[in-house]
């Protein structure tokens, strides 16, 4: 007698509607950033970010209740993609300079890189955030802040800095961000070269 083996069910697969739901809501938050860096959060519609995805004007709700989701969300993208690198440049065993000179050229990459738009609108569109909105931003933002802290205060402890008090660090991190006013790619300096020019300005 010979017996039906039935084959086993093949893995699931993530259904095709799910995949194409989240690569627009990608797509939704970079032409966001990019609208919003380039014409300000005020001066951007929700008509502007539709035609610049390809949607219907009303589509961008299905993946966002409000232009101030999507605004947190370009907040929240930049945050969480350079957090992991310079949480590993500061647990490394870099000497302090060197893990200095690592975070400073890891942020000129975030706020000057190409297509790298979520940072600058986080500087630049942070009072057009709802308060309601700002909690989890503020966390994000502060997990940021600490990784700076950490490596001023190795800095003070080797003697290659004077101050690690909040103020230096806000001081240090405003002239780096203002950065992104004046700096034109391939015109002038490299990135690798502003960040060489910060360290010798910065550290003793």
């Amino acid at each position: 007698m010979t017996t039906n083996t039935i084959p086993p069910a093949p893995s699931p697969a993530a259904p095709a509607a799910a995949v194409s739901d989240g690569n627009r809501r990608a797509d939704l938050i970079r032409v966001s950033a990019r609208l919003f860096r380039d014409r300000g959060y005020d001066g951007t519609t929700i008509r502007d970010i539709a035609d610049a995805v390809g949607m219907r004007s009303g589509s961008p709700f299905y993946h966002f209740k409000s232009k101030q989701e999507i605004l947190a969300a370009v907040m929240e993208e930049g945050l969480l993609s350079c957090l992991p690198a310079v949480e590993l440049i500061v647990g490394g065993a870099l000497p302090p300079r060197q893990k200095f000179h690592a975070l400073v050229r890891a942020h000129l990459e975030t706020v000057l890189g190409d297509g790298h738009d979520f940072i600058p609108v986080l500087l630049y569109d942070w009072r057009s955030l709802s308060p309601e909105l700002r909690e989890g931003i503020v966390a994000l933002r502060d997990r940021y802040d600490r990784v700076w802290q950490s490596a001023l205060s190795e800095l003070k402890r080797a003697g290659q800095v004077k101050s690690d008090s909040k103020v230096a660090r806000l001081l240090l991190l405003g002239a780096i961000n203002f950065s992104v006013q004046w700096y034109q790619p391939g015109k002038g300096c490299t990135l690798d070269q502003l960040a060489d020019e910060a360290v010798d300005m910065f550290l003793l």
